[in-house]
């Protein structure tokens, strides 16, 4: 069972995503702190850190506008 961690970009919501797929969680995470330092002055700007094992995801944070979730 190998565990990917993804940082995925939506420029609206339900939009189409930008993704990265690293091994190591704290990659992803510096390129979530990146991608929410870069568009956080976008409203409609969605970023998620998640968790992918055997195909299924489980969202770590999600930052909109709102502020930061943490699961």
């Amino acid at each position: 069972m190998e565990t990917k961690y993804l940082a995925r970009l939506q420029f609206e919501a339900d939009g189409p995503a930008v993704e990265g797929e690293w091994t190591l969680a704290s990659t992803a995470h510096d390129r979530y702190t990146e991608w929410v330092g870069l568009y956080s002055k976008d409203p409609n700007v969605v970023v998620r850190l998640i968790e992918q094992t055997s195909g299924q995801e489980r969202v770590l944070r999600i930052w909109t506008t709102r502020g930061e979730t943490v699961s």
